[in-house]
């Protein structure tokens, strides 16, 4: 129940939709002039240009989804380190993945389609991304592991640096997820060129959207190869339908490319918009206990893609979730992620809650987990119970924790200043 009685905006407040602008109009309206509505085209061939040169890889193929990138790139690391595998077992089949925690499934499913079992990583505070201290534990116990998933949440690049050194020191591969990060700079690189195989997406709700898509990128041009080849249900060069290993259906259309094209056009403003949003938050935050998804400006500049808060611990009232509900006790002056949630929708506003750890996924929740301590499950659990903390005084359990006390904000770019200003108010009074 509210607080504070508010009156519910006359248009939805989103968390992130399209914000198109024109342009793409001209460049769908060109596939369809030339006739070229399928999975070849020019489009696809500029958006490949383009964004290869903007991540700086040498090669980009524009596929269906971000997550088909995933599946591909998985695939390409498990037959590179392990070798070719019947279709039915997968690249990775037998083998273990170190995964980042608190992510998408998206991320992490290519693994297990591939055969594979994800090992879950723990966030840190510091960006809310994998922890390379709870990475190095899990090295500890499964020294053999040759290949890391690694996501960057909410447009905030992790530890690179760090990580790479790890993945280096124990001859590991790494699949960089850059799919909510695309624009982002770490140490004056973009994202999606730090792996040696990288993903970005162009789903709905990222920065830069054509409805759906996404594309691989890599350094090397036969790995490029490969996926193109792989993402047109691997045909050989005969002159009848030849196939002689698994392929897939995930082109990008060249309809889809043509609305990225446009968008394009667009990336340095739609981040700027986005940075706005950001800092119009924290500025008006700054009296409530409550802080905004971390940036390390002195490493990294974001694409800011959706602003976020976590509530201070002594701040938050009580709050039970369930597998698909939740329940809270309003408190005087505190409040929690599922209050504000709630009194955002009764404003016609869309928040959301921090992606939920996979490791308490139910199909994930056998899989191993290590934090910053180690081996992770029975920490994880003493964490739910009782707040079970570490020996340095943090909950043993980080991305739970952040999950618990975290929630995202409407971000999205056509928001008003007016708009912002009532999403505000909302969250105040909750505070109240």
């Amino acid at each position: 129940m509210l607080k504070k009685e508010l009156i519910p905006s006359e248009k939805k407040i989103w968390l992130s939709s399209p914000t198109m602008h024109g342009e793409e109009m001209t460049f769908i309206k060109e596939a369809y002039d030339s006739n070229w509505m399928s999975t070849v085209g020019k489009n696809l061939d500029e958006v490949e240009r383009i964004i290869s040169e903007k991540v700086g890889c040498r090669n980009a193929v524009a596929l269906s989804s971000g997550t088909a990138s995933l599946h591909l790139s998985v695939r390409l690391a498990g037959e590179r380190l392990y070798g070719t595998h019947p279709a039915e077992k997968g690249s990775l089949s037998g083998h273990k993945v170190f995964c980042s925690d608190m992510t998408f499934d998206a991320t992490v499913n290519p693994v297990a389609y591939e055969g594979g079992e994800a090992v879950f990583i723990d966030s840190e505070y510091d960006s809310w991304n994998m922890d390379p201290a709870a990475l190095e534990q899990a090295f500890s116990v499964y020294p053999d592991v040759k290949l890391i998933v690694l996501a960057h949440l909410y447009g905030t690049p992790g530890k690179i640096d760090e990580i790479r050194s790890i993945a280096k020191k124990h001859g590991a591969l790494i699949v960089e997820d850059a799919a909510e990060s695309f624009g982002a700079g770490y140490k004056e690189k973009q994202t999606g060129s730090f792996g040696d195989y990288n993903v970005i997406s162009f789903n709905g709700n990222k920065i830069i959207t054509g409805s759906s898509g996404g594309m691989f990128l890599s350094d090397s041009e036969e790995d490029a190869k490969r996926v193109r080849k792989w993402s047109t249900q691997s045909r050989e060069n005969a002159p009848w339908y030849q196939h002689e290993e698994l392929g897939y259906n995930y082109r990008m259309s060249n309809v889809v490319a043509g609305v990225i094209r446009g968008q394009l056009l667009h990336l340095e403003e739609h981040i700027a918009d986005k940075k706005g949003i950001y800092f119009r938050y924290k500025e008006a935050f700054k009296d409530l206990p409550v802080k905004m998804n971390p940036i390390d400006s002195a490493v990294c500049s974001p694409n800011y893609w959706l602003s976020c808060l976590i509530i201070d611990q002594e701040a938050m009232c009580p709050q039970v979730r369930g597998e698909k509900e939740a329940l809270y006790t309003p408190e005087e002056g505190k409040s929690c992620p599922t209050e504000i949630l709630s009194a955002l929708s009764g404003i016609n506003a869309e928040g959301r809650p921090i992606w939920k750890p996979m490791h308490s996924q139910p199909v994930y929740r056998m899989n191993p987990f290590f934090t910053r301590y180690g081996s992770g499950r029975a920490l994880s659990n003493a964490y739910i119970a009782g707040g079970e903390k570490g020996a340095d005084g943090l909950p043993s359990d980080i991305s739970m924790d952040i999950f618990n006390r975290g929630l995202c904000l409407p971000s999205d770019n056509k928001m008003t200043e007016e708009e912002q200003n009532k999403v505000i108010e909302t969250v105040k009074a909750c505070f109240e």
